[in-house]
């Protein structure tokens, strides 16, 4: 399978291109500054510089864009205009590296975890952001998205099990009442999505046992 993973010099990109390298997929990271992953074709360019012409050919794309600053929140949203302009009406996959904050708390999808008082006050900018970003893409009818959240407590160092719990759109605990997961097996996580496809047009959420 051919795959691009855009912002591939971050904390989840790199893992994900590791992991898809390892599975034997042919990967393409996609940075704006030198390759630091182990992706042998590299495209180097901004995402909001991508052309059609760049992702012709790919099966996959996955999005792990990430931007954390007040004035660089409002481009999580503008990256789904772009991706949408880019791949709308193709077949190619278009997967985010989405946030937990945006995960509803039962059944009526009206309460997110972000809108909970325990929220942590700091991250809630982020969650919000990435919260809009879910809400547009939605919105895109003609692309084959998937909106990969992790679990509430995502740990950069955290152990790679292999192990996971996949959920949907209801915040979800394991059978300790944890919400946590590695980066790594994340990344395990969003190549079986990337493998299997079988959540397209949907928010998924993965949390470890």
């Amino acid at each position: 399978m051919k795959i691009a993973v855009i912002a591939a010099n971050g904390q989840a990109g790199r893992r994900i291109v590791a992991e898809a390298i390892h599975r034997g997929h042919d990967v393409t990271a996609i940075v704006r500054t030198e390759n630091q992953t182990k992706a042998e074709q590299v495209i180097q360019k901004d995402l909001f510089n991508l052309t059609k012409e760049d992702l012709v050919g790919f099966d996959v794309v996955v999005s792990a864009f990430g931007a954390f600053t007040p004035e660089t929140l409002p481009l999580h949203s503008q990256s789904i205009h772009h991706f949408d302009e880019l791949l709308s009406g193709s077949e190619t996959r278009l997967l985010i590296v989405g946030g937990a904050g945006s995960l509803y708390l039962d059944e009526s999808l009206t309460t997110r975890l972000l809108d909970t008082p325990d929220f942590p006050e700091e991250f809630k900018p982020l969650a919000s952001a990435q919260a809009e970003e879910l809400d547009v893409i939605r919105t895109k009818k003609n692309l084959q998205w998937t909106f990969v959240s992790p679990a509430a407590d995502f740990v950069i160092e955290g152990e790679r099990t292999g192990d996971y719990i996949l959920a949907g759109e209801i915040f979800a605990t394991n059978k300790e009442g944890i919400s946590q997961l590695s980066y790594d097996d994340y990344a395990i996580a969003m190549v079986d999505e990337i493998e299997g496809g079988k959540h397209i047009q949907e928010r998924i959420s993965i949390l470890g046992r």
